[in-house]
């Protein structure tokens, strides 16, 4: 072989490797820009967000409820809720814009202050995080909102939103770049599964008795304010509660410092009011009718969506329910 035939083979062959250089490079960066890149993160422990990405979806949602609250217009925050709030408040803002299609005469801002973030690493989707803050309304409770999203191509959305006071908000575990733990929901170090504590909850709210739940105004209490409703003369009252647990409903939980968990979760619940022959049931609230199908006759079907917030603490012991916010979604008159 001459030398300078030797030379026009190398230079070929090195013209070559570096096209193929070039080629595995866009097509890595073409991979990246799309998100395919991103499938390695269904296998490893990665924070939900940035806190800048998670103040951003914290004021995003803000600005739009307030919208929506302004207006009485469930289409200005559809984008930002899901699962139990977003039940809660499409039903909220149906009502009052029935009420009011000019708008909310009485509207406040929602305004957040002292905001803490607590943005759980996992594997997986979805991800998720908690803000916790301080507001204009409420009084001294503090807000739990849960964002989450299944994907890198979705808008985080508030699934959860529950109101505790200040005290019983638990100090979460932390790594040292201050990520939380997210806790399965099958795990079995704790009083009880995250996974089970909806059909829990809905199970003592039915039967009462020994139960996973220590007692307090959202367990053995609400019990017993449903007893005096049962006892109302000329009216029989009725009550279902069923567990939610599927997508955009799915338990929450995160890691405490203590190694318990703070675990949110998502009940559904009828009220079934019958009057006695001859009776009717009494007209209920605007806000009630706004929701209501049918013509209510001798009986009234209203169904609410609860989502609550619970401590769940290592080994044995009762989960302590910290907050709860419920809402009539619709209704049905017989």
């Amino acid at each position: 072989m001459s030398r300078d035939r030797g030379l026009r083979r190398l230079l070929s062959r090195r013209r070559i490797d570096r096209s193929a250089l070039i080629a595995a490079s866009m097509t890595a960066l073409s991979l990246t820009a799309s998100g395919c890149m991103v499938v390695h993160g269904e296998r490893e422990v990665l924070p939900a967000a940035t806190r800048a990405e998670a103040a951003k979806a914290l004021q995003q949602f803000t600005t739009a409820y307030n919208d929506a609250d302004k207006a009485y217009d469930s289409s200005l925050d559809a984008d930002h809720v899901t699962g139990a709030l977003g039940d809660i408040d499409a039903a909220r803002l149906k009502a009052g814009q029935a009420g009011s299609p000019e708008g909310n005469a009485n509207h406040l801002p929602l305004k957040l202050s002292d905001v803490t973030y607590t943005i759980v690493e996992k594997a997986g989707w979805p991800r998720w995080f908690v803000a916790d803050a301080a507001a204009n309304k409420g009084g001294s409770a503090r807000w739990l909102f849960v964002f989450t999203r299944g994907g890198l191509d979705e808008a985080w959305e508030v699934a959860y939103l529950t109101l505790v006071a200040p005290d019983d908000v638990p100090e979460f575990k932390k790594d040292a770049d201050g990520y939380a733990e997210g806790v399965p929901v099958n795990s079995a170090g704790l009083a009880a599964e995250p996974a089970d504590l909806s059909q829990e909850y809905a199970k003592y709210l039915k039967d009462g008795g020994e139960s996973a739940f220590a007692e307090n105004s959202h367990t053995s209490g609400w019990r017993t304010e449903r007893q005096k409703i049962a006892k109302k003369p000329g009216l029989v009252t009725q009550f279902i509660d069923e567990p939610l647990t599927d997508g955009d409903y799915a338990p929450l939980a995160v890691r405490t410092k203590d190694g318990g968990a703070l675990v949110f979760f998502t009940t559904r619940h009828y009220e079934k009011q019958t009057a006695y022959a001859g009776t009717s049931v009494p007209t209920p609230l605007d806000d009630v009718l706004a929701l209501t199908t049918g013509e209510i006759k001798q009986s009234l079907t209203m169904e609410f969506v609860s989502n609550e917030v619970a401590l769940d603490p290592k080994g044995a012991g009762k989960v302590t329910i910290l907050g709860r916010i419920q809402g009539l979604t619709s209704a049905k008159g017989e």
